[in-house]
Order: structure tokens, then sequence, then C-alpha cells
């Protein structure tokens, strides 16, 4: 499968609000501390609706598509192993049950769910679903990025006009990089208007499709966090490429991703964060 049709589209859509009606929702500001677990560190954590929405769906996506291989963050944690399976398989789906966790289970709204579907090693379809709000962000290659409202109506992404670095808002977790860098990057950041972290993926990549952010700077490449988001930012205009020239793919595991409104500016914002 090469191409994502508009009804398995909606199909998909459909899957991604019943897991969330299902296993999100009714958890959301009904977190109790024992359906809360620490992963990697105090604030990586897990919690119950991960896990249900995470099986729910990958269920659902098995059933709609026989033979896909799933690989969602929770699978991950449990076994690195999986992770091969995106460039090993000729159909992948890759699962972000709830992204910004730890927003989740403090209560704060600022939580989606992202799916990827690739093929080959390349994203041919990114959703990214807003549980309390009902709405997606949606995109497949050249047919560009649409908001789809809870009633259904599509509004098509544009990023950010490209400006000078000192009037740009971005993206930069500067907490997740390694200590020697964020002192490197602290003092840079006064360069751009304002940065900041809102511990989501979903979040920031509706920001920057939206244009009401011009970049992120990304830590870490997760695919859960990245395949779909990459791909609708992609098709909403903008730019985006690991600060080594590289063009992201989803069976990349390493390295720092940058986003930006076009190569130019990608280029200026490459320069103030590193140079």
């Amino acid at each position: 499968m090469q191409h994502i049709s508009d009804q398995l589209l909606a199909a998909l859509m459909d899957d991604m609000r019943d897991t969330a009606q299902a296993e999100i929702l009714p958890r959301f500001r009904a977190i109790t501390a024992d359906a809360i677990r620490a992963k990697t560190a105090p604030d990586d954590i897990v919690t119950d609706a991960d896990i249900g929405a995470e099986k729910m769906l990958s269920e659902k996506l098995a059933a709609r598509l026989p033979g896909i291989v799933i690989v969602g963050e929770e699978a991950v944690s449990e076994d690195q192993t999986i992770l091969e399976r995106i460039g090993s398989s000729d159909l992948v789906a890759i699962i972000d049950p709830v992204d910004g966790t730890w927003n989740f289970a403090h209560g704060v709204p600022l939580f989606g769910s992202i799916l990827a579907i690739v093929a080959n090693g390349q994203t041919i379809a990114g959703l990214i679903h807003y549980p309390v709000t009902g709405n997606f962000i949606v995109a497949r290659p050249g047919q560009g990025a649409w908001h789809v409202a809870s009633d259904g109506q599509q509004t098509r992404l544009s990023v950010a006009a490209p400006t000078p670095i000192d009037e740009m808002h971005g993206f930069v977790p500067l907490h997740m990089y390694a200590t020697d860098l964020q002192a490197e990057l602290a003092p840079r950041l006064l360069r751009f208007s304002r940065t900041t972290t809102w511990r989501c993926s979903a979040f920031e990549y509706r920001m920057l499709a939206t244009g009401a952010m011009s970049f992120c700077f990304n830590a870490g490449l997760s695919p859960w966090d990245h395949a779909a988001g990459t791909l609708i930012h992609t098709e909403a205009g903008g730019y985006s490429a690991l600060v080594t020239g590289e063009t992201y793919v989803p069976t990349m595991t390493h390295g720092h991703l940058l986003s930006a409104p076009d190569a130019e500016s990608w280029e200026a914002i490459r320069a103030g964060l590193l140079d």
C-alpha cells in the first residue's frame, strides 16, 4: 500500500475517536496515584490511559489493515527491538497513544494521540487527534495538511511566513539536551523573540502547521513523536531536516531535528542556535 484513500483516512480518524472516548477521556482528570508509573525518569511517565489506548487502537488497526506491523511507544518501552520493524516491514502503524502524558496526568488538556502510517520506511499518512476538542490535523504526501473539525469541516493549513529570527517564536526543550549543550544553547535562545516547550509534540506540531509558531528544535527522534508531525508540517509548506542536513525519515532514532518555515529560515535558525 502506497496510498491512503479518503475513505481509509476517515476510518482511521474514527478508530482514533473511538479509542479516545473509551480509553483516554474517561481517565482525564480522574488519574489516581496508582495509575501513574515512571518509565525512564521521574517525569517520563505512563498511565493506564496510555496502555489501554495503545492496546485498543492496535487491535482496531490490525482488524482494519490485516498484516500491518504495529510499533507503539509503550510496546517499545518494554522491547526496544520493535523499533527495527519500521525499516524492515512493508506497512507499519506508529502509535503514540497519549502524547503529552505528563500534561494529561496533571489535568492539563495539552495532549493528543498520534498515528503515522509508514510504507517501506516513508510516512504515507499522519494523523494527530486532540481528544478534548475532538479535532484533528492530518496529511498525506502531495495532498496538503488539513485541520479537520469535530463536525468534519476541513481547513487547509499553512506554516508561518518567514521573518528575521529575532521576530520568531519557537519550541526548544532545553531540559532534554545534554548538560554541555544546554549551557551553549541557553544564551543563544535570546536571539529569538520567544522560545518555550509544551511537553507535547502533538500540540507543538499543531502550532507549527497552523503558523502560530515558527520553528521547533527537537532533542530526540522518537518516531511516534515525529513521523506524523513532520509530514503534516511539510505538507503545510514547512521545511524540516536534521541539523546535519539529512532529510528526516521514520527509521532515524538519533539526532536533532529542526523544523522551520522554509529552507532559508532553517539555515538562519540553525546558525542562531548552533553557531
